[in-house]
């Protein structure tokens, strides 16, 4: 097996980066763009609106990724507000089905609302715990601590029996999993992992069934109809989903939107193909040398229990991992290639 990075000259990692879980890699072009930019503001030339074309351009190429319609996505800048908005208008009593060891940003917004009766059930068994009382099942595509997917047809149709709605956090899994069929009526996404954009870019898409009902939390100017030209005494709200919009963080969707145009072009089942080879490739290492991953073939995120301090010194040889939950977790992308994968193994192998 020779797995080379599939695009190298577009980044330029002076790590073995394994460490796509808590933060993606920018592609060079993403770079330029956010530094000319810069360079334009410190210079005073900035125009403003000329930023919608390019959190447009982001929106439009979200909403192809998880198969809805421009007009269905809401940009943000992190993933938990953007919960928040379908956590509100969930009525008293509601019943919110979440997936044991979920990330807070999905389950917060939900245990923090006050009247909503709030039950987890283990990853494996989430549809099978829907019951006629659940009227939201909210999970992570693939969970952040140790990269196991959820079977998300399994949970669709138990939410369709019940009559539930579903939320799909999509933040571990866009970028590298193909989401355009989930079925899910929410999808929310930070994009700053394997998206490879900037910190400061999350979208929430809305099927068209699930719109109804669903109220802004805390809408403000860029919430409107036409932001530029309604923006003092009061908001018409956009009738897109764009009346869910915070304002955004303009220099993040500059580089966001050439990120997103970089997966695009690459293509996610490519990209996907890749990091699932990788990710096997690594796992057979582990076991090669005694170690014992979790066995999830779907995943390109490997985790290994209790090996969490191996990451000390993974970062010492210049290989960059994270520690979650005990777990010693890596993250395989387009730019990781098996010399990456070897070069981790090589520093194992002597802790071993």
């Amino acid at each position: 097996m020779d797995l080379e990075p599939l695009c190298p000259q577009e980044f330029a990692a002076e790590t073995v980066y394994l460490n796509s879980a808590v933060m993606g890699l920018p592609p060079r072009r993403a770079v330029a763009a956010m530094a000319a930019v810069t360079a334009e503001w410190a210079a005073g030339r900035l125009h403003a609106p000329d930023f919608d074309g390019q959190v447009n351009r982001t929106r439009a190429a979200f909403a192809r990724l998880v198969g809805l319609r421009e007009g269905d996505v809401a940009i943000g800048a992190t993933a938990a507000p953007l919960v928040g908005a379908v956590a509100t208008a969930l009525p008293e009593g509601a019943e919110v089905l979440l997936a044991e060891g979920e990330f807070t940003s999905v389950t917060g917004p939900f245990q923090h609302r006050p009247g909503l009766r709030v039950r987890q059930a283990p990853l494996e068994r989430l549809a099978e715990a829907v019951s006629e009382r659940t009227a939201l099942v909210a999970v992570s595509a693939v969970q952040s601590a140790d990269g196991r997917v959820a079977d998300l047809a399994a949970i669709r149709e138990a939410t369709r029996a019940h009559g539930a709605r579903l939320l799909v956090d999509a933040t571990q899994a866009l970028g590298w999993a193909d989401l355009r069929d989930t079925g899910a009526d929410y999808v929310v996404a930070a994009a700053y992992k394997w998206l490879l954009a900037p910190r400061g870019v999350a979208f929430l898409g809305i099927a068209p069934r699930a719109a109804e009902g669903l109220r802004p939390v805390a809408p403000g100017w860029y919430a409107g109809e036409d932001p530029w030209a309604n923006c003092y005494d009061r908001i018409e709200l956009a009738a897109s989903a764009r009346r869910f919009d915070s304002s955004p963080v303009w220099l993040c969707f500059a580089g966001a939107v050439e990120s997103l145009a970089l997966i695009e072009e690459t293509g996610t089942e490519r990209i996907g193909a890749h990091n699932l080879a990788l990710a096997a490739y690594f796992r057979e290492g582990l076991r090669a040398i005694g170690l014992r991953p979790l066995d999830q073939p779907r995943s390109a995120i490997v985790s290994v229990p209790g090996l969490g301090d191996a990451a000390k010194a993974l970062e010492t040889a210049g290989v960059r991992a994270s520690v979650r939950a005990g777990n010693l977790r890596t993250g395989f992308h387009l730019y990781n290639g098996q010399g990456d994968a070897d070069a981790a193994l090589a520093v194992l192998r002597k802790l071993t």
